[in-house]
């Protein structure tokens, strides 16, 4: 028996096959995508997808429903036959191959990828990947790429559509990154490929393919709304009434709440919203509910979350404890300084999931009675912050206290 014998019959043995198709077409598919698209029982794909291979398919052509269902459920009610589904490029670069792994078993599933519009794009431009930021606007807001902002940053941006780039040159100018070198590359792979070149704050490239990858080389003036990477950013970048954890507070706060991957946040009478954008700025898999009983608050907290990048942030306009009731288990739970409410430290520390962190501040008596008889009753730390900034004193300059914090964060068993 040959070498490959074993791998062959295995690869044999799974239903579900997933096919990259680059811009060329059926001329960039080998001979193996090809047999198993033709042996195909159903095939799944775009309508454009499955167009390019109707010469040769056998099997049913089932174009995806619209709206697209994630849940992938025609797929998986035709699990044993044999099965084919066509993507784009790579398709576990955000592609349907990484939402089918989630739903089918690896040892079902024999993927055949193409290279990704974004390794055609770095080979083009000559970029190491490892070395760069990626990027999916597909579907998503553009102020994501507000993070990513910083001098001397290379990004690749998978955008949307024709408009896309345009609207991305337009943020970055009234960022003042207009300045920033952008390449446009067009239908990579394809007989239309086509690479152009424009400044952010001249952009002025006209038909543009929707298939395209926006390459962006960062570039700043002295004024550039940038975000730095710690916590505790200036209180001036966010928009706020005076209801905002303070900058030292909230990088205190931060460390505390102590974000892991994956993990949601409840930043209950929220405010400004500070905390919850941290938190989400601290990784992309981070996710956050701010919970805010004044209405005008609660749109601030939007466009705080917008302008700051992280426009995932949920934002929940209602009183807690009423509110917390239906909204998902947290794994870590803030509480701002202003509350006196024993309901809602009590409802939070009964909706906390086991192993997870709570953390509440204290700048009112009211409160610090609070946070003293629950760290009393279940333990955690206890933790006195007082800071002072130097401020003009006639002349001369004096230390000027803010009001001091009491934070409370605990751990629950």
């Amino acid at each position: 028996m040959p070498a490959e014998g074993p791998r062959s019959a295995k690869l044999n043995s799974r239903w579900l096959t997933i096919v990259g198709i680059s811009e060329d077409g059926v001329a960039g598919l080998g001979d193996e995508a090809k047999q198993r698209i033709a042996q195909a029982e159903v095939i799944f794909g775009g309508k454009r997808h499955l167009a390019l291979v109707a010469s040769f398919a056998k099997g049913e052509a089932r174009p995806w429903p619209v709206p697209f269902d994630a849940e992938m459920a025609d797929v998986l009610a035709l699990a044993g036959k044999s099965v084919c589904v066509l993507a784009s490029g790579d398709p576990f670069f955000h592609g349907v191959g990484a939402t089918l792994a989630r739903k089918v078993k690896t040892q079902d599933m024999h993927v055949i990828p193409a290279p990704s519009s974004v390794s055609l794009a770095a080979s083009r431009l000559g970029w190491a990947l490892q070395d760069i930021e990626t990027i999916s606007l597909h579907g998503h807001s553009i102020d994501l790429i507000r993070p990513l902002l910083h001098p001397g940053t290379r990004i690749l941006a998978l955008t949307s559509d024709a408009e896309a780039p345009a609207a991305i040159a337009r943020l970055l100018t009234e960022l003042d990154f207009g300045k920033s070198k952008l390449t446009v590359l067009e239908a990579l792979g394809g007989r239309n490929e086509q690479v152009r070149e424009a400044r952010a704050n001249t952009f002025e490239l006209q038909t543009i393919n929707p298939l395209n990858v926006l390459a962006i080389e960062v570039d700043s003036t002295p004024d550039a709304r940038i975000l730095p990477l710690t916590s505790g950013l200036a209180d001036h970048l966010f928009d706020h009434d005076g209801q905002i954890t303070k900058r030292e507070i909230r990088a205190m706060t931060l460390s505390a709440l102590a974000p892991r991957r994956g993990e949601l946040l409840w930043d209950i009478g929220a405010g400004s919203g500070s905390v919850g954008i941290e938190w989400m700025l601290a990784h992309s898999s981070l996710r956050a509910v701010a919970i805010e009983a004044d209405s005008t608050r609660a749109a601030r907290i939007h466009r705080n979350a917008a302008a700051c990048g992280v426009p995932g942030l949920v934002v929940v306009e209602g009183s807690a404890p009423k509110v917390l009731a239906k909204l998902q288990t947290p794994d870590a739970i803030f509480i701002g300084g202003g509350g006196s409410d024993a309901g809602v430290l009590n409802a939070a520390i009964k909706a906390l999931r086991p192993g997870g962190r709570l953390v509440a501040n204290a700048v009112t008596l009211e409160m610090e009675a609070l946070l003293l008889a629950q760290h009393t009753r279940h333990g955690g730390d206890l933790t006195r912050i007082a800071i002072s900034r130097a401020s003009p004193v006639g002349s001369m300059q004096a230390w000027r206290p803010a009001m001091p914090v009491t934070q409370w964060s605990w751990v629950k068993p």
